[in-house]
């Protein structure tokens, strides 16, 4: 019966994390660009700041993902140390109020949300439906993960043994604490870990004694998995993560310290134990935000010295992209052109790590944000000149017909990248830089369309990178398709445009030129990563080889 139990225990645990990752990749594909735009704009104040933290928590499921997207944004010094903070603490509070959602019993949900996710994912060929019904079917899969997790731990209430370990750890609260951040770390999830422990006190009769202790351990433990994922990252990133794993540990101690001599009277809030252990959860987090926004300053400030500062030299080159081209595989082509194209992977994500801040930057960039951006584009060109100089090696072997389209194939998006690379750092960053200089900026419903394009090509920029490792058909069309909405899109701004421009709209008279060419170079980078797409339904017969209908 105990080997049933925890395989039950176990396979249920994974169908969880697998159903978080799926709702969070939903919303990642879907508004990704959008999601960091909010996480971008958390300078504005710690209220804000907070807030964002929290809208963004809850869609991706994760404080963790928002930590990792905050360090980002830190790193590149968009953000600052305490604004960074800020956002942290309202993605802690967000990750509590979706366990509070998932905690109520919604298992009549289920049946409608397989339908309607199914239907969407595999009915419809629009890259927005599909996302939307992989959300779907990940909260679904979540329902049922949480059912058969009360199903796993209903037999613990008749084991012989539950008692003495729920004793046990009620009169030890440091282990329980221990234990309970051992558990979030293991699964990389406050969610889930706070998940199994209500389940654990409503299907098994763990107390609240030992519940409790668990539930803060758990808090303590999502700030240490923040700490792991980053621990290789630039120290701007390292900050963030510390300060909030400094938040919760503190936190977390003075409030073990408090409920050991103040009961919570959670009888009021609901007779259903699980939910009297999340609503510690929330309460505890919704006390931390209130309690540590006014604290970011000072705890920035402390994390700044306690992480050493390297020197810029050394920064710099830490940063440098490592190139993935092995000299000793040229003998052996396959081996080699494997190289150059993960080596042509990292180059395709440097140019959008330059291009995505682009709406940021042309909002309200500062000279030394643009600056470091556009220094990129000289790794860019440096990758790209090492690519070629590669595979013009390469060449010189005994490659077959195949192997030596391939490295045509690799060498040609090469360029397309660097020229894509060109564009981002000369043309839109200058513009940027321009707009800043001047104090123009683009009115609002002419931003707005910019923005939609410029979401677009982020999301088909990691659709083109996706395309180049996997050669996959169906992404391919995609792809090529994603060419005519843009296009489309195009069309579309630009009348917009010289309609506002007849009302005589100032913004948009004093930012036209910035306007439309911001258009034309979003059109132009979409359509050269889109080239990667060129060969593979070549191959397959599934281009044209002209769109041009035949003279009569």
């Amino acid at each position: 019966m105990g080997i049933v139990v925890v395989i039950k225990m176990f396979g249920a645990v994974m169908l969880l994390l697998y159903a978080v990752r799926m709702v969070r990749t939903g919303f990642e594909r879907a508004a990704g660009p959008a999601l960091r735009r909010v996480i971008g704009k958390a300078s504005a104040g710690p209220v804000s700041g907070a807030g964002s933290g929290v809208a963004v928590a809850i869609l991706l499921q994760s404080a963790t993902a928002v930590a990792m997207l905050a360090a980002g944004f830190a790193t590149s010094g968009f953000i600052t140390t305490a604004a960074g903070l800020a956002v942290l603490l309202g993605a802690d509070l967000g990750s509590a109020l979706v366990v509070q959602f998932l905690v109520f019993d919604l298992s009549w949900l289920i049946p409608l949300l397989l339908a309607a996710g199914a239907w969407l994912f595999l009915k419809l060929e629009a890259r927005s439906a599909k996302q939307a019904g992989r959300i779907l079917l990940g909260i679904a899969f979540i329902l049922l993960a949480l059912g058969m997790i009360g199903e796993a731990t209903a037999p613990l209430k008749e084991a012989r043994f539950m008692p003495q370990v729920a004793g046990y750890l009620g009169q030890d609260a440091p282990m329980a604490m221990a234990f309970g951040a051992l558990l979030a770390f293991l699964v990389h999830s406050s969610v889930a870990a706070v998940l199994m422990i209500a389940a654990l006190v409503q299907n098994a009769g763990l107390a609240q004694d030992a519940a409790i202790p668990l539930v803060l351990g758990a808090n303590v433990g999502a700030g240490i998995v923040a700490l792991w994922l980053t621990r290789g990252m630039d120290r701007k990133a390292r900050l963030l993560p510390l300060g909030n794993f400094i938040f919760r540990a503190v936190g977390a101690v003075l409030a073990f310290l408090v409920l050991r001599k103040f009961a919570p009277p959670l009888d009021v809030i609901s007779g259903n134990p699980a939910q009297q252990i999340v609503a510690v959860h929330v309460a505890f987090n919704l006390l931390l935000v209130v309690s540590c926004l006014p604290l970011t300053g000072p705890v920035s400030w402390l994390v700044e010295r306690l992480v050493p500062d390297r020197s810029k030299e050394q920064e710099s080159e830490s940063l440098l992209p490592k190139s993935a081209l092995d000299r000793q595989l040229i003998g052996n082509p396959r081996l080699a052109l494997a190289s150059a194209t993960r080596e042509l992977l990292r180059m395709g994500e440097l140019v959008e790590v330059m291009a995505r801040p682009v709406i940021l930057m042309l909002e309200r960039g500062s000279e030394a944000e643009i600056r470091r951006l556009q220094q990129l584009d000289r790794h860019v060109n440096t990758i790209h000149s090492s690519i070629k100089l590669y595979i013009a090696e390469v060449n010189r072997g005994e490659l077959t017909a195949g192997q030596a389209e391939r490295g045509m194939e690799l060498v040609g998006f090469a360029v397309n990248l660097e020229r894509a690379g060109d564009l981002v750092a000369k043309n839109l960053l200058e513009l940027a830089l321009e707009l800043q200089v001047n104090k123009i900026s683009f009115s609002q419903e002419g931003l707005k369309e910019l923005t939609r394009m410029h979401d677009r090509v982020l999301a088909n920029m990691e659709l083109a990178l996706n395309v180049l490792v996997s050669e996959d058909v169906a992404s391919a069309r995609e792809l090529i398709a994603e060419k005519d909405k843009m296009r489309a899109l195009e069309r579309e701004s630009h009348n917009r445009h010289l309609d506002r421009l007849k009302t005589k709209t100032v913004q948009s008279m004093e930012s036209s030129n910035a306007h439309l060419e911001v258009m034309r170079s979003l059109k132009d980078i979409n359509a050269l990563f889109a080239t990667v797409a060129v060969p593979i339904l070549a191959r397959e017969g599934q281009l044209r080889d002209t769109r041009l209908v035949p003279a009569e």
